[in-house]
């Protein structure tokens, strides 16, 4: 199955969601937070000088923002950013992607080391044979705004997505090239860890991932695709795109569009300055 362009121009896209209508994304390097209908027409709704990844929403509709750079999370109420959260006591190098629970709840990923100088210094194998490279924690930040450790001795986390109404999140163990599930519990600490899939048969390093509920979706990362896996591996179907693939996002007026944020790289050096990053769509069966 192959893809169309919704959009071009971005730098690096992604934290894809869909809501009210609209594509929320954030492109790193651009420094902001933009939508995108599904005509393309595009438009910027906030700066953030920090470099802008994951996105969700609080209960009263105001977003949240992870800011990379400074390992923060913000808050926007639709004409004020403003900090929500300081991550960086957990954190031990860029902030990534985030899933917001219904109740409010925020779960952040992080890098867990300087992985674009560790890529300028060894071969991508090389470090993903290296256990310690990216071993970090997950962070999970109340409605509070207090900040916890959620789950330790994660991989890069990545992509997040709920499944079982809630009960169940699935995370992207980026240099694990593994799904990760967890238990969510009443007051959202996680138990039960498990593999939920496993990745490397197809060279998916995981990166954004969505769901239909049933399947998972994972943007490869190191290569022009994205693969929906079933629990326990089995592979449901593979979407081939036109660039390397690194987010996804279910939504679209039927519900079941895919929408993909695609760059010729990851690495600053290659695409920080160079508008070649685009979306593309595709559906599914």
């Amino acid at each position: 199955m192959g893809t169309d362009v919704l959009l071009t121009g971005l730098r690096f896209g992604e934290g894809p969601r869909w809501r009210d209508g609209l594509l929320w994304f954030s492109d790193f390097y651009r420094h902001g937070v933009y939508t995108v209908d599904e005509s393309g027409v595009e438009n910027l709704v906030v700066e953030v000088p920090g470099q802008p990844s994951g996105l969700g929403w609080l209960p009263d509709g105001s977003l949240l923002i992870v800011s990379m750079t400074d390992r923060t999370l913000l808050r926007w109420d639709g004409s004020t950013l403003s900090d929500y959260a300081d991550l960086s006591s957990i954190a031990t190098f860029h902030t990534n992607d985030m899933i917001v629970d219904s109740q409010g709840r925020a779960y952040v990923g992080n890098f867990g080391f300087d992985l674009h100088q560790a890529m300028l210094e060894r071969e991508v194998p090389e470090i993903l044979a290296d256990n310690s490279a990216g071993n970090t924690s997950l962070i999970r930040v109340d409605p509070d705004g207090s900040v916890h450790e959620a789950i330790d001795d994660v991989r890069f986390p990545n992509g997040m997505v709920f499944l079982d109404g809630g009960r169940t999140l699935v995370v992207a163990e980026t240099l694990r090239l593994q799904l990760t599930a967890f238990d969510v519990a009443e007051d959202g600490s996680l138990s039960n860890r498990r593999v939920w899939a496993s990745t490397a048969a197809q060279g998916v390093a995981p990166d954004g991932i969505c769901t239909d509920g049933q399947t998972v979706w994972a943007a490869a990362a190191l290569a022009p695709m994205v693969v929906g896996y079933r629990e326990g591996g089995e592979v449901a179907g593979t979407v081939e795109t036109q660039q390397i693939a690194y987010a996804c996002a279910l939504g679209g007026a039927d519900g079941r569009t895919m929408f993909i944020m695609t760059a010729p790289s990851s690495h600053p050096a290659e695409v920080a300055e160079v508008e070649a990053g685009t979306i593309e769509v595709a559906h599914p069966a």
